[in-house]
């Protein structure tokens, strides 16, 4: 598979890390480390030299019961930092938001990829990403943000979410954003319970079947705090642990704070899924 974007290919037959790089004060995880410009160019530069093939740039937290930002605002913390990107390193710049006006913005300042978890729903949204050519990554949450926690409910939460994203790639190709410009994300913790969670990840095979490339975000979520007591800054193990289940299973990136670790990991489980692939266990009959 590949990833077609405004002035490159992404190769996606290796699975690739994008680099979280959060540009706000209240991020559930590193809110406040890199709202400085200088800081967060560092660290996206060392997420590079670690391996990391995206830079994903947030300027607004998703995390739950997180306070709104203002357009302005939102501009403010995202451009000076993706402007420098663009000029200083060589990666793949992803802009993390739900805003039209931001999407365009970035894409003007050098993002390639769109990175919505809203999954191109507002207005304007789909145009944007077409007007520039970018590519973009559709996820699914129930609810919004400030409240997709409490007590999110579902039927069958693997048939729904892969209905939802099937149905948001074809709302797109309907805009005119060919499939190939696209990725998907089933929104692991975005309006789910710990249940939701580990029957995504133990079913990740059922949304291959859409077509598109799979992007998985686990790392430092609170289902693994849920499930195993740890705080967030305890949870580097868990974290790699399914970003390698995530790609065994059929993910080509994998969204992650510790980039180099995870790099380790996601290769791991690449070349086990390629030796997967090129042979087939063959049992001697019992005598």
């Amino acid at each position: 598979m590949i990833l077609q974007l405004p002035t490159r290919t992404l190769d996606l037959s290796a699975p690739k890390v994008m680099g979280v790089l959060n540009l706000t004060p209240d991020s559930f995880s590193d809110g406040g480390h890199y709202s400085n410009p200088d800081a967060a160019v560092a660290q996206a530069r060392t997420m590079i030299s670690e391996g990391a093939a995206i830079i994903d740039v947030g300027g607004e937290s998703s995390r739950p019961g997180a306070a709104a930002v203002s357009l302005d605002e939102e501009l403010a913390r995202v451009l000076p930092v993706i402007e420098r990107l663009k000029r200083e390193l060589d990666c793949v710049i992803s802009i993390d938001t739900t805003k039209p006006a931001v999407m365009d913005a970035a894409c003007e300042a050098g993002a390639e990829l769109v990175n919505d978890i809203t999954a191109l729903r507002s207005p304007g949204a789909m145009e944007t990403v077409q007007r520039h050519s970018a590519a973009a990554c559709l996820m699914h949450m129930q609810g919004e943000p400030r409240t997709m926690q409490q007590a999110p409910q579902y039927q069958d939460v693997i048939g729904e979410v892969v209905a939802f994203l099937g149905e948001r790639v074809a709302a797109c190709a309907a805009a005119g954003i060919a499939r190939d410009r696209l990725l998907i994300d089933p929104g692991f913790g975005f309006g789910k319970a710990l249940p939701h969670n580990l029957q995504m990840l133990a079913h990740l095979d059922a949304f291959l079947a859409l077509g598109v490339p799979l992007l998985v975000g686990l790392s430092r979520k609170s289902l693994f705090g849920q499930l195993l007591g740890l705080p967030t800054a305890q949870r580097l193990a868990p974290s790699v642990a399914a970003a390698a289940l995530a790609v065994r299973a059929g993910a080509s990136i994998v969204r992650a704070h510790d980039v180099g670790a995870t790099v380790a990991a996601v290769r791991l489980a690449a070349a086990l899924r390629e030796a997967a692939a090129a042979t087939a266990p063959t049992v001697a009959a019992s005598a």
